[in-house]
């Protein structure tokens, strides 16, 4: 067993890690009620998430997509029509 300046710097140095550690404990604890805190107020606020938002881009841009062709056809129709029509 130590004893003397060795075993105080000894404790000091046991009591700096257990408070390094307690203090990350509690920077962790804080990051999750931070999260959870966010969550909730994002939910609240009815935001769409980054992955939703991207689905329903998604089928806008398809819908355009099929929209043009759709008035193309309809288009090359009226001109076939028209062109009977004469």
């Amino acid at each position: 067993m130590t004893s003397g300046p060795n075993r105080i710097l000894d404790d000091f140095a046991k009591l700096m890690t257990d408070a390094a550690g307690a203090a990350q404990g509690l920077r962790k604890e804080v990051e999750t009620a931070f999260q959870a805190q966010a969550e909730r107020w994002l939910n609240a606020m009815d935001i769409v998430k980054r992955e939703e938002f991207e689905v329903v881009r998604e089928m806008a841009l398809k819908a355009l997509d099929e929209n043009e062709a759709l008035k193309a056809r309809i288009e090359a129709l009226e001109a076939r029509l028209d062109a009977s029509k004469s």
